[in-house]
């Protein structure tokens, strides 16, 4: 049959979640979300599509490039699917939670869908779970949502992770202090971007150096905070350095030991609508970010005034799951036509997954086994499948 008219078929970066993998990722989606509700963050359910104009003002034009549009037939208005839940979240808590008392804890899960996929994850549809704190610019909240971050993943069997922060406007604070530009595009951000030292001072002329400097001070925390603490910046930029240690002292402080900080203080992709420290969740072995996050402003929902300080981070479903260890085998009970269904409902407080034959059958093991069980019920007693 010809592939165009196969309707299995699924566009490129789409697919389906078959049994088991389904139900796993919605368990350890669940486990996450409990987490996320123990430490008082509550969950709201924003739509899966809004009116453009709702998803992309102000900090929301950064994702313009990921989203697909459509014409609504009801309004006759251009709507969006989202790509990101975060700003989603900040509009609920400005718009529909302004009167609730700041910092405003919020939590979520749901799918997205962008236009395209990347390198590191060609998928482009996929489950986001995420908190978002909203009304303090305190470092104490850039600590205890970076420390959120990297306790989900290790609270559902993922062994180290490694929280990566950066800050999103050091960069164009010293090359404003320059007269440079850092653009998406520019040369100097091409050269940030691919860490290539020649071309970095090729694109910065005097200021050279200092880009140079801020380049090599990437590491661990630290070792990258003494680093750049050597380095001559101006003082706006000298002002979130100082942030930035602050929030890295804090998470040092807490930190589990199966978590390592690092700093890279010109990492920018992906964070283009963030205002301050942000970060990104990795851990061994696992293909792709875990997750990430980082200060922006949750913006007003009259468009006036500069918004409200908030801070939260996202992790990526699949990427979690390629670091959540198997599950041992799932106890699958076959019971014959006929059984009572309180001796179902008993089995079934006990653990047991169970599978309800529909028709007569001579050979109830042969019956289990075609069925995938691992063990069937016979005379009332529970018999193992070889």
């Amino acid at each position: 049959m010809d592939a165009s008219h196969n309707t299995a078929l699924l566009p490129a970066g789409l697919h389906d979640a078959l049994p088991p993998d389904a139900e796993r990722e919605t368990a350890v989606a669940g486990g996450l979300m409990a987490r996320f509700a123990a430490a008082g963050y509550q969950r709201v359910k924003p739509p899966l599509i809004e009116f453009e104009d709702s998803l992309l003002t102000g900090s929301g034009i950064a994702m313009a490039p990921h989203m697909f549009r459509l014409m609504d037939p009801v309004s006759q208005r251009m709507m969006a699917l989202r790509a990101d839940m975060t700003l989603q979240v900040a509009r609920i808590a400005t718009a529909r939670l302004g009167g609730m008392p700041r910092p405003l804890r919020l939590c979520y899960d749901g799918e997205v869908l962008r236009i395209k996929g990347s390198q590191l994850r060609p998928e482009r549809q996929f489950r986001q779970v995420g908190v978002e704190l909203i009304g303090s610019a305190a470092a104490a909240a850039d600590a205890e949502v970076a420390l959120l971050a990297a306790d989900a993943p290790l609270s559902v069997g993922i062994g180290r992770v490694s929280v990566d922060l950066n800050l999103s406007r050091l960069v164009p604070l010293v090359a404003a202090e320059a007269d440079l530009s850092v653009e998406p595009g520019s040369d100097l951000r091409t050269a940030l971007d691919h860490k290539a030292e020649s071309d970095v001072r090729a694109a910065a002329g005097a200021a050279g150096e200092t880009f140079v400097g801020l380049l090599r001070a990437a590491g661990a925390a630290d070792s990258a905070l003494d680093a750049l603490a050597g380095i001559d910046l101006p003082a706006p930029a000298v002002a979130e350095l100082d942030h930035l240690r602050d929030v890295s002292r804090l998470i040092l402080a807490d930190a589990p030991e199966a978590l390592s900080l690092t700093i890279d203080p010109v990492e920018n992709r992906g964070f283009e609508y963030h205002t301050g420290v942000g970060f990104t969740l990795f851990a061994p072995r696992v293909r792709g970010e875990l997750g990430r996050g980082g200060r922006y402003l949750a913006d007003e929902p009259s468009g006036d005034g500069p918004g409200e300080p908030a801070t939260g981070f996202t992790l990526f479903m699949d990427s979690v799951m390629r670091g959540v260890p198997p599950d041992g085998e799932t106890r699958r009970l076959y019971l014959p036509l006929g059984t009572r269904r309180d001796e179902a409902e008993r089995l079934r407080s006990e653990g047991w997954v169970t599978v309800a034959g529909l028709a007569a059958d001579d050979d109830p093991a042969a019956e289990g086994r075609r069925l995938n069980c691992t063990h069937y019920l016979s005379g009332g007693d529970v018999v193992a499948l070889d």
